[in-house]
């Protein structure tokens, strides 16, 4: 239970640090709807932690509902470096195009 209303605290302060971040204009509109998902989702998943366990062990897995919420984690994770490596090799692209035309306009 500690570590519950730890992680809530923690989630709270992330979410403040998300609303100043916003107001200053330091993230978009889509980045924050994106974010402001993710940490109501991470609270939803702490406060609703028995009974993901309950659901998993229904499922017939012998972890625990945090386990699966980590590896759940884990994936989601892997599939965010994915889109941010797809994202870069476009930008490298991009820059790698531009310097060509620059070049063959000099």
């Amino acid at each position: 239970m500690l570590q519950q209303i730890i992680a809530l605290i923690i989630i709270a302060f992330l979410l403040a640090r998300q609303f100043l971040a916003k107001k200053k204009g330091l993230i978009s509109n889509y980045e924050f709807i994106f974010w402001l998902v993710f940490w109501l989702l991470a609270t939803a998943a702490i406060i609703l932690l028995k009974w993901i366990d309950q659901a998993v062990a229904s499922l017939g897995f012998s972890g625990t509902g945090i386990e699966v919420l980590f590896y759940l984690g884990v994936v989601v994770l892997f599939y965010l470096i994915f889109k941010l490596r797809l994202k870069l090799e476009k930008i490298e692209k991009d820059i790698t195009k531009i310097v060509r035309e620059i070049t063959l306009n000099k």
